[in-house]
């Protein structure tokens, strides 16, 4: 189900949105949802390896890929 959403923005503004998102073919409101949706999924893998980052740094241990695949059972 699709819904209607309003936004305020300068006249500027929305000439430059409008003219980006024609040069890619897609419209004011595909470009700004693919943009909201590529925001939000930097933000998550950001976290993400952040999160994975502080892990590491409270135990740095590493393993070459013969040994990963020893641990996993592929082997």
């Amino acid at each position: 189900m699709s819904t209607t959403f309003t936004m305020r923005i300068d006249e500027g503004q929305k000439k430059l949105i409008s003219e980006y998102a024609n040069m890619h073919s897609q419209s004011m409101s595909e470009f700004l949802i693919e943009s909201a949706m590529k925001a939000i999924e930097d933000q998550i893998d950001l976290d993400a390896w952040n999160a994975a980052k502080a892990e590491y740094d409270k135990n740095p241990v590493s393993y070459s890929t013969s040994e990963a695949k020893q641990i996993l059972g592929l082997a």
